[in-house]
């Protein structure tokens, strides 16, 4: 993902006083314990149990955690039975979605779909107008209480998931997920893929995708979050 990668080190380089690590996973526990805030954008990376552990205590301390996209994702391809072809979401890290307050399940086809504020007066959202993206939506298993502060209404089915079906209705695009002095700011949007994203499943992928990020409001979005993220006091 070295394109969300690269947009994410750009904004958080608008303050010269970030200072900024970048890990392909959770298991640099010392690094998590240490941080002041954490960004993550994955697909399918799922934390041991000790370093989902270590997340949690770090959030209940007052940890502040802004989860892009596919963080929520744990996916396997089935190879056999009568879902052969079709992606799985085995529910391996229960803890990890607690925290997170959803996984993922499953997604129509990309297309145009719009999003509209469900709370108009949180500073996170406030001022923003309902817009239309062409993005991944995501179908969602939601856990505990959500704030949720952007949404969208979902008339199409997912395809080529195992869970596609009954995913009708509204579902979250962004919100926030409480825990002890911490919290969980998640945002959905934001799929891209280049030509060698796919790699080694895909030797080349023939679009390149940007979805959600050709779009102001999406940068408008990241850029208050990463200053909720700052809002909280670094450790003495």
């Amino acid at each position: 993902m070295d394109f969300a990668r690269l947009e994410l080190l750009k904004l958080l380089a608008e303050d010269p006083a970030v200072r900024t690590r970048v890990f392909e996973n959770y298991e640099n526990i010392d690094a998590i314990l240490d941080a002041d805030i954490i960004i993550t954008y994955t697909c399918d990376v799922t934390p041991s149990l000790a370093a989902q552990e270590a997340l949690r205590d770090w959030l209940l301390a007052g940890g502040r955690w802004y989860a892009l996209h596919g963080t929520n994702s744990v996916l396997r391809l089935l190879s056999e039975g009568p879902d052969a072809g079709l992606w799985d979401a085995p529910r391996w890290a229960p803890l990890m979605m607690d925290l997170l307050g959803s996984q993922f399940i499953s997604h129509p086809p990309i297309a145009p779909y719009t999003v509209t504020v469900a709370d108009p007066g949180h500073p996170l959202v406030k001022g923003i107008e309902a817009f239309e993206t062409t993005d991944e939506l995501y179908h969602m298993e939601c856990h505990g209480h959500l704030h949720v502060l952007l949404e969208t209404e979902c008339a199409d089915e997912g395809t080529g998931f195992v869970e596609a079906k009954n995913a009708l209705g509204t579902h979250p695009v962004m919100y926030l997920k409480d825990h002890g002095k911490g919290a969980v700011l998640y945002n959905t949007l934001g799929h891209c893929r280049g030509h060698y994203d796919l790699q080694p499943m895909l030797d080349w992928w023939p679009t390149v995708d940007r979805c959600a990020w050709d779009l102001p409001v999406f940068y408008d979005l990241l850029r208050r979050g990463i200053g909720w993220l700052k809002e909280r006091a670094p450790k003495a």
